[in-house]
């Protein structure tokens, strides 16, 4: 993590992405109703998650309960799911992504399969990144991802919610909804490693206004330009999550 945190470009933007956080934190609206911010960000973020797997719906539909496209529907039970996660994250980050799964791929993938690990060789490419790597590899990066999970010290938040992300996307490790998953490991983990600890800042929102699929497979050259383009995405998504997250305040703060 130290490493990446040192590629050009990504101490920056990280800063700046901190620094935005930081401001956020101090709105006058979020000393009386920050559970309803975090609430409202939760939603526009499980929102901008789907949209991205190419299901697109209106924030108006989602809030009269009018959508039931089940990738709709599972990233907002991922994205409620998240709260009740959130102190098992650190300590057995294997569950949890099997949660996770389980909540998300509900309907879209067989009962049996739900939250365990995918035992083909192939997995969907919905983002156009290239094939996903076979299970046996899969397994062996996940295991390496959990122990940097399990040990990842003071590594800034905002590389580390990055790389979960990013090996969650490109190893599809469930064959089903690991986008869904992935992003909300990666806002689980800004959440659960001390960036955002109330959980307000709406990143899938960022994520979905930037060219996320162009900077998943910068991460995927494995260079150290490519990997810092990606973390920069990451740092970029949460200032736009920010900003996303101030104008619900301030819409809140006009009443």
């Amino acid at each position: 993590m130290a490493v990446i945190a040192r590629f050009p470009g990504v101490s920056e933007a990280v800063d700046e992405a901190r620094q935005a956080v930081d401001r956020l934190y101090r709105h006058r609206v979020l000393r009386r109703a920050s559970p309803a911010v975090s609430t409202e960000s939760s939603l526009r973020g499980a929102r901008a998650s789907a949209a991205i797997e190419g299901a697109d719906v209106s924030l108006d539909a989602l809030r009269r309960d009018e959508v039931h496209d089940p990738l709709v529907q599972g990233a907002l039970r991922a994205s409620a799911e998240m709260g009740r996660l959130g102190p098992t994250w650190r300590k057995a980050p294997r569950q949890v992504l099997a949660r996770l799964h389980t909540v998300a791929a509900a309907g879209l993938a067989e009962e049996d399969a739900l939250g365990r690990p995918r035992t083909e060789d192939t997995a969907p490419d919905p983002l156009g990144l290239g094939p996903a790597p076979g299970a046996a590899e899969t397994a062996t990066r996940m295991d390496a991802l959990f122990r940097l999970l399990e040990g990842a010290g003071k590594a800034p938040a905002i590389v580390l919610a990055a790389v979960v992300h990013a090996e969650l996307a490109v190893l599809r490790p469930f064959g089903t909804c690991d986008g869904v998953v992935a992003r909300s490991a990666g806002r689980l983990t800004l959440v659960e490693y001390g960036l955002d600890p109330k959980s307000l800042v709406a990143v899938e929102v960022g994520h979905r206004e930037l060219p996320y699929a162009e900077a998943l497979r910068a991460y995927l050259s494995g260079t150290p330009e490519g990997v810092g383009q990606w973390v920069q995405h990451c740092a970029s998504a949460v200032s736009l999550g920010v900003r996303e997250t101030a104008a619900i305040c301030e819409a809140m703060q006009r009443g």
